[in-house]
């Protein structure tokens, strides 16, 4: 069954704004298991959520076929690209209560997981849902609600640019082991890439997987 079929309302969007200054080209466009990270990401979305887009500047992933909604805050960090699809959301479709955010440089995510993730969301009274692993929040694979654009757009326009702060403005439900370690024996689910030695190592382990 999917999510939608659920009666679950859950909105999709993948940030894609960022400069990769760290990584040296664009993270989104390098490939991994044989497709660009981009389409990864919207293809594990759209098994997650519903009316998926891209936060990106305009026309930059055309060739996706995937509406893009353009960043409003472009290279200010990834708490301009929530608030951009958060304040999206709220005015294009009033509706929907929930939006599933994901960063497009997460190359372990697993459908099962965010299937998860979204349904916990739609369970909770919380403004904003995501995981605490092993390294901290995890706010770049979360569920938000629109309604959090207001009090996460006012922390931003006084300056603050890391997400884990910003939370601290809205109530949050966080998900602990127990709930996303049965998707992640190997410890890799939120690995993220920000340079291409990490790049490089996740394709290791990937193709040591798959040999």
């Amino acid at each position: 069954m999917t999510l939608e079929n659920s009666g679950l309302r859950m909105g999709g969007y993948v940030l894609a704004g960022g400069g990769s200054t760290r990584f040296g080209r664009d993270k989104a466009l390098v490939e991994f298991a044989g497709k660009p990270m981009l389409a990864r990401m919207l293809e594990l979305l759209k098994n997650s959520a519903q009316d998926v887009k891209i936060v990106a500047a305009p026309g930059k992933y055309d060739d996706f076929e995937t509406e893009i909604v353009e960043d409003g805050w472009p290279g200010e960090g990834p708490l301009g690209g929530i608030v951009t699809a958060l304040l999206h959301a709220q005015e294009h479709e009033p509706a929907r209560e929930w939006n599933m955010i994901v960063s497009c440089d997460m190359p372990f995510l697993v459908v099962d997981w965010m299937k998860h993730l979204a349904r916990r969301a739609t369970e909770s009274s919380a403004d904003v849902v995501l995981a605490h692993s092993v390294h901290g929040p995890e706010p770049l694979c979360a569920c938000y609600r629109s309604g959090a654009a207001e009090p996460l757009r006012a922390v931003f326009d006084r300056g603050v640019r890391k997400v884990t702060q910003a939370l601290k403005q809205v109530a949050t439900e966080v998900l602990d082991e127990r709930d996303w370690k049965r998707f992640d024996s190997a410890g890799r689910l939120f690995w993220n890439m920000n340079t291409a030695a990490d790049y490089d190592e996740a394709r290791r382990i990937f193709l040591g997987e798959t040999n």
